[in-house]
């Protein structure tokens, strides 16, 4: 059942997942936050979609932005679409970009089709299904780029941690491509730590982005994980990073080794979901 009320207040309505809530923005006119059973998982600029209000997002934005010289199109799939703020940010900077977007919530998809519509010039189709069903169908080197940002709730599924699955994203890649992945941890980070590791069983370089106290594990936060078989630009993604209005680091090379801390890579046999987010994280009272 859903309630949609007017243009500048709250849409409700029930999903595949869960509720989720179309919050307005108070400040800026036609932008919304998406909660999905009370966790935010987007924002939505309409009128500009490349202003990124959630930091991780827009440090995922700026490894999009430096994997290729600017404007050039690429081949890009996103697993999990969410409001699609990335794959809206994308087809603004880099247009004629082909972009797919995988999301299990078909509803969720109706819902945002609906109240936040996409520019019909841009080069975008969405598909309804599991991200690792659909990614094992892909072609081999299909894509320039791959984005994971999947939350099942406030955790990541078990069956997206793996390197079994990390391969299926290798053998979609082009040879320069470039696989994104959002990760939430805290505290001693064994998950954050795993992943890590499990990227570098399978590609050879891999870099994180994330705020110094997050790397520390003094607060649960947002690791944006970078990974490709070419060289990752660090030196300008560590330039970007540090003009941000909460400056992240770049963890790359023997320094990111040591993060690790010996860490094993997850395989499907060891799979688990991400953590759950303490009560508070992300203005959440209750996850599960």
């Amino acid at each position: 059942m859903g309630r949609s009320r007017r243009g500048d207040e709250t849409v409700t309505q029930e999903v595949d997942s869960g509720v989720v809530e179309l919050v307005p923005d108070p400040d800026v006119p036609d932008s919304w936050t998406l909660l999905l059973n009370g966790t935010p998982q987007s924002h939505v600029d309409l009128v500009d979609p490349t202003r990124l209000e959630f930091e991780y997002v827009r440090r995922l934005a700026h490894v999009l932005d430096v994997v290729a010289p600017a404007g050039a199109p690429l081949r890009a799939l996103h697993l999990g679409g969410g409001a699609l703020t990335l794959p809206r940010y994308l087809a603004t900077t880099r247009p004629r970009s082909s972009q797919q977007v995988v999301e299990v919530d078909a509803a969720l998809v109706a819902l945002v089709r609906a109240h936040l519509p996409l520019d019909r010039t841009w080069r975008l189709r969405i598909r309804h299904g599991d991200a690792r069903a659909v990614l094992a169908k892909a072609p081999e080197a299909a894509f320039d780029l791959v984005v994971a940002d999947v939350f099942a709730g406030a955790r990541t599924p078990a069956h997206l941690t793996s390197v079994e699955y990390v391969s299926l994203v290798a053998r979609a890649l082009g040879p320069d491509g470039v696989y994104a992945a959002n990760i939430a941890d805290g505290g001693q980070l064994p998950f954050a730590r795993a992943q890590v590791a499990t990227a570098l069983a399978v590609f050879p370089h891999v870099c994180v982005l994330a705020e110094p106290t997050v790397l520390r594990g003094r607060r649960f936060g947002n690791f944006i994980l970078a990974a490709s078989r070419t060289e990752l630009p660090t030196a300008e993604l560590t330039r970007r990073l540090a003009g941000d209005p909460f400056p992240g680091r770049v963890e790359h090379g023997a320094a990111l080794v040591r993060f690790t801390g010996g860490a094993r890579p997850t395989t499907d046999a060891t799979a688990t979901r991400s953590p759950t987010p303490p009560k508070g994280t992300w203005g959440l009272s209750e996850v599960s």
